[in-house]
């Protein structure tokens, strides 16, 4: 069984904010007296994390998910809770923690605009004291993985997106990090890009880092994460396997259905229709503890003809966000 690296208990995280009117003498008033307002961030969540795990931390905006991975990387303190990540309590022992943990921010940077990734790199090293045969090593191998040879040597501030992001990756993970933490990673990037970059953490998995996503991106989650947590409303609604989504939903399969017949009154138990292109060329959703796939198969091809056909599963998005609109979604 694998070792929890990462455990979490009873989290909260509560912030104290004004209630302030919009009335000049609401505002003139607020400098006197002011309502407190509680509000809850994080509720008491709890999780753990298994060494060598690619786990997605999801969330709508405003969920909670970027207050608990503050916390988690040692920024905020929480209100009251337990975080034990790599043996350390991050807000506490913060100095010897950070030198441990990865990080990279889609949306904000660990180069420096006007020097070149290759002056940064050194420049880490230099932070975090990586001797430099091992320093040297990372980043050749990293530097082929990414294929970014090219681009050593010029200024952050003439790079692509996509080439400053590799390089981000680099920067976050010359010393060796035994976690990183990934806060969309591939945002704006092109496909190109983002399979390179997949393809890297895939590869640096493979060798023992243990990876935390936090991203909007659902390609990402389908193509890297093993293990889903969804947060929403400051509380953890779902915490298993990738493949576990699709439970919420049943035994549901989606039918790509083309036929010489019109599709128009088609109508079976267990089926629902999502969408037509044509009356020859629609999309459906079968249940198959109502209707299995071959009595389906049977019956449709009788009715309609069937000219040809494709069958898929429910798409990760539907799941997600059928969760994301319930809060205490039955196990």
């Amino acid at each position: 069984m694998s070792e929890s690296i990462i455990t979490v208990r009873n989290l909260n995280k509560t912030y104290t904010t004004y209630e302030r009117g919009s009335s000049f003498k609401d505002s003139v008033k607020s400098l006197f007296v002011r309502k407190p307002l509680k509000v809850e961030a994080v509720k008491n969540i709890s999780f753990e994390i298994q060494k060598g795990e690619i786990c997605g931390f999801l969330g709508p905006n405003g969920a909670g998910k970027s207050t608990t991975l503050k916390i988690l990387t040692g920024i905020l303190f929480p209100t009251h809770g337990e975080v034990n990540i790599l043996g350390y309590v991050p807000w506490k022992q913060r100095r010897e923690y950070v030198a441990r943990i990865g990080a990279v921010f889609g949306q904000k940077s660990q180069l420096l605009w006007d020097i070149p990734p290759a002056d940064a790199f050194e420049l880490n090293r230099a932070i975090y004291n990586i001797p430099r045969d091992r320093f040297k090593k990372n980043l050749a191998a990293m530097v082929e993985l990414l294929d970014v040879g090219e681009v050593m040597g010029k200024p952050t501030r003439v790079l692509s997106l996509g080439e400053r992001m590799k390089c981000e990756f680099i920067i976050a993970m010359l010393h060796d990090p035994e976690i990183v933490f990934l806060d969309e990673p591939t945002i704006g990037l092109d496909v190109v890009a983002k399979e390179k970059i997949r393809g890297f953490v895939k590869e640096m998995n493979q060798k023992g880092t243990t990876f935390i996503l936090t991203t909007h991106d659902l390609d990402d989650v389908e193509s890297l994460a093993r293990q889903i947590i969804l947060i929403n409303h400051g509380e953890i609604i779902f915490n298993d396997p990738i493949e576990k989504l699709s439970r919420f939903f049943g035994c549901k399969k989606k039918i790509n259905l083309q036929t010489d017949r019109s599709q128009i009154d088609f109508q079976l138990p267990g089926l629902k229709s999502l969408d037509r292109r044509n009356d020859t060329h629609g999309n459906y959703e079968l249940d198959l503890d109502i209707l299995p796939l071959k009595a389906f198969l049977a019956q449709a091809d009788e009715i309609l003809c069937i000219k040809d056909m494709s069958i898929e599963e429910i798409p990760i998005e539907s799941v997600i966000t059928a969760l994301y609109e319930t809060k205490k979604p039955e196990d």
